[in-house]
């Protein structure tokens, strides 16, 4: 990292719902791209101020140029504001951000904390943030559109720094005091707290001015920044320098984006793994499949009956020492491990980092090599299913209503990390970091 390459945080007078018009548990909402249309249902049914209405709004039969999912959004939102029910904080802030959850399948119970302020956008070439997926043309190309129309950033974006000590989440934790409190769909508590001590922002500035960034979630809309903030340079006739890299005030808002920053070395930072469910295969055959899978790894029987929660522990043990996915079929169960290192002619590309990773073995050796299905037939989603949950997993299964669930350990932090420091990607669905931070609890407004 050069040394003019450094994150850039800012506080920003957010929007935030009026809490004497709103009930906050009935208007935010989860990540745009995690609502289903039961839940998008639920949320229209639960306020008519939900958050719904402008991420992700219903289309309607006679949407066109001038009156679309886009012009409502810009429309609730400019209402909104202009009734209260929005309220502009007075001063800059940052926010401090807690999550209290137990681990989904478990009892065990974690909190992650974090804080939300406006982070400078940057050039992945820059060396400042980093990705560690590829992204879709379709969904930024939506995300731009709502963009252009609200002119605000209503959700927020998933960043990590590495912090051992840390220290940033120490400054923050003695000073917040809870001011909005509500607990979403799945029994998470998120709390936050507004922090405007000037004195100690510039600290918390500061200590993040030499962390490289990760993006966790929220890869689409980073890169929608990015377009979007390349659109007004281009219309301004504006580009940097303009005292940006010396905390400058006169940074045009396009510059910026809401982002949340979590500690990627935090006990409180949780991975899960997502599933592969594999459909619509005219000749699978669970003895083909362990033949086959036989040429690239060991194969062992287990116990057809399992159930999801000693099938996870087995998981859990055996990747101890290596690459290990289990495949559940109708009527029998293969624990498969041990790379034997013979289907390397499917690694082509591909570094040694990301050959190691559990999600590249399966994708590359068994779905593309034993399976036949396409590298493009993955990423369209044409004959596979990504089920967090391992019990619906292998319900989907046992139903005769897929082929074959392909059961998986989380990937680790440290390989998040080398691999998005070293300018690589993992597959596409392969982290799942849970808790998701809510949308609508702060809103940038860019005008």
């Amino acid at each position: 990292m050069s040394a003019s390459a450094m994150a850039h945080i800012s506080p920003f007078r957010a929007l935030r719902y009026d809490p004497a018009r709103v009930d906050l548990s009935k208007v935010v909402t989860q990540p745009y791209d995690k609502i289903t249309s039961e839940m998008q249902e639920r949320y229209y049914a639960a306020s008519p101020h939900n958050l719904v209405r402008i991420i992700l709004g219903k289309r309607e039969a006679t949407d066109r140029a001038g009156e679309n999912t886009y012009t409502r959004a810009a429309a609730y939102f400019r209402d909104w504001r202009r009734q209260g029910v929005f309220l502009q904080e007075a001063q800059p802030s940052i926010y401090s951000y807690v999550q209290h959850f137990t681990v989904p399948g478990g009892s065990k119970e974690l909190e992650r904390r974090g804080f939300i302020a406006l982070g400078q956008l940057e050039d992945y070439s820059d060396g400042v943030v980093f990705r560690h997926e590829q992204t879709l043309a379709k969904p930024k190309a939506d995300r731009l559109d709502l963009l252009r129309a609200t002119r605000a950033h209503f959700g927020q974006l998933f960043m990590l720094y590495s912090d051992p000590a840390g220290e940033i989440d120490g400054l923050l934790t003695s000073s917040a005091t809870p001011e909005v409190e509500t607990r979403d769909e799945y029994g998470v508590l998120h709390r936050v707290s507004k922090v405007s001590d000037s004195s100690l922002i510039d600290l918390v500035r500061s200590k993040m001015r030499d962390k490289k960034l990760i993006i966790a979630d929220g890869h689409h809309r980073y890169e929608t920044a990015l377009n979007y903030r390349n659109e007004r340079r281009s219309v301004a006739d504006t580009a940097p320098p303009w005292g940006i890299r010396s905390f400058s005030t006169e940074i045009p808002p396009y510059e910026m984006v809401m982002m949340t920053f979590i500690n990627m070395d935090s006990a409180g930072l949780l991975i899960l793994p997502t599933h592969r469910v594999v459909h619509g295969l005219a000749s699978f055959s669970a003895e083909g499949l362990r033949q086959s899978a036989g040429q690239f790894f060991s194969v062992d029987e287990v116990d057809p009956a399992v159930d999801a929660g000693r099938a996870s522990s087995i998981l859990r043990e055996a990747g101890r020492s290596g690459t290990t996915l289990m495949a559940v079929t109708a009527e029998r169960v293969f624990l498969i491990d041990t790379p034997k290192g013979v289907g390397s002619n499917f690694f082509s590309g591909l570094s040694i980092r990301q050959q190691s990773l559990d999600v590249v073995q399966l994708h590359k050796c068994l779905l593309e090599g034993v399976l036949g299905i396409s590298e493009e037939a993955i990423r369209n989603q044409q004959n596979i299913s990504y089920v967090r949950d391992a019990g619906e997993a292998m319900a989907r299964v046992r139903s005769g209503g897929a082929n074959v669930a392909f059961l998986m350990n989380p990937v680790g932090m440290r390989q998040v990390r080398d691999i998005a420091f070293a300018g690589e990607v993992l597959p596409q669905k392969s982290t799942d970091f849970y808790p998701k931070l809510l949308s609508g609890l702060t809103i940038y407004a860019l005008e």
